[in-house]
C-alpha cells in the first residue's frame, strides 16, 4: 500500500448526503476482484446517460475537476453494503483523501486498508471547504497527515482528528498484510520453537493409497 503522507491537490466539491456504496460503484462493476480499471466506474449513474454519453455538469467532468486528487462532500458518505470494491474504485480514479461530516462504519474502515484518509470534520468546516472548492483549478488544498492539517486555497488551516494507529498504518504504507508481516521474525521463531516442541505437528500424514 502507498504511504500517504501529504497530499497536495485539487479538491473536488460534491455536496451530496447519503451517498451509498451503489452510487460510488454500481452492482454491474463487482464482476472482477481487480483494484485496477474500477475508476472509470466510479459515481457512474451520476456521471453518464443511459446511452453511455457524459452528463457534462457532473462535477468530476468539469475540466477543473478531472484529476481531483481529494473529494469533499456530504453526511453519511459510504452507506449502504460493504463492498470494497467502492474505496477500490474512488483510489483508481486518484481520490485519496475524503472530507465529510460522517461516514458509514464499513466504508470508513476500508478506507484506511486501502490508503485513502476519511477526515470528518463538522458541517460548518465543511461548508467553508466547500466554497473553497468551488473555485476550480484555483481550489488546490494540502492535507498534511502527520501534522493533521488541512490547508486551504487561501492559507487558511483546518485542523483533524485521526486515531493514531490509523495513522501509523496509512503513514508507512501498512495495510492488513504488511501488518503482520512486520511481525514476521517474531512468527518464524514461534514456528522454529513449535517445531521442536510439537514436532508431531509438522509430520506430514500418510497419504492414502
Amino acid at each position: 500500500m502507498e504511504p500517504f503522507t501529504t497530499l497536495t491537490g485539487v479538491a473536488a466539491p460534491l455536496a451530496m448526503i447519503n451517498i451509498d456504496t451503489d452510487m460510488i460503484i454500481p452492482k454491474q462493476f463487482l464482476k472482477t476482484i481487480k483494484r485496477s480499471g474500477l475508476g472509470s466506474g466510479l459515481f457512474y449513474e451520476l456521471r453518464y446517460h443511459e446511452n453511455g454519453s457524459e452528463i457534462a455538469d457532473f462535477v468530476l467532468h468539469r475540466p477543473s475537476y478531472k484529476n481531483a486528487k481529494i473529494l469533499i462532500t456530504g453526511d453519511n458518505f459510504g452507506c449502504g453494503s460493504s463492498r470494497e470494491h467502492a474505496p477500490w474504485a474512488l483510489l483508481d480514479f486518484g481520490i485519496r483523501c475524503i472530507i465529510a461530516p460522517s461516514f458509514a462504519d464499513i466504508f470508513f474502515n476500508n478506507c484506511f486498508k486501502n490508503g485513502i484518509l476519511p477526515i470528518v470534520l463538522p458541517q460548518t468546516e465543511i461548508d467553508g471547504l466547500v466554497a473553497a472548492a468551488e473555485n476550480g483549478a484555483n481550489a488546490t488544498f494540502t492535507v498534511d497527515l502527520e501534522a493533521q492539517v488541512i490547508t486551504t486555497p487561501d492559507g487558511g488551516q483546518v485542523a483533524f482528528e485521526v486515531d493514531p494507529f490509523r495513522k501509523h498504518c496509512l503513514l508507512n504504507g501498512l495495510d492488513d498484510i504488511g501488518l503482520t508481516m512486520e511481525k514476521a521474525s517474531a512468527i518464524d521463531a514461534f514456528e522454529s520453537r513449535q517445531q521442536t516442541d510439537q514436532p508431531w505437528l509438522y509430520r506430514q500424514q500418510d497419504q492414502p493409497e
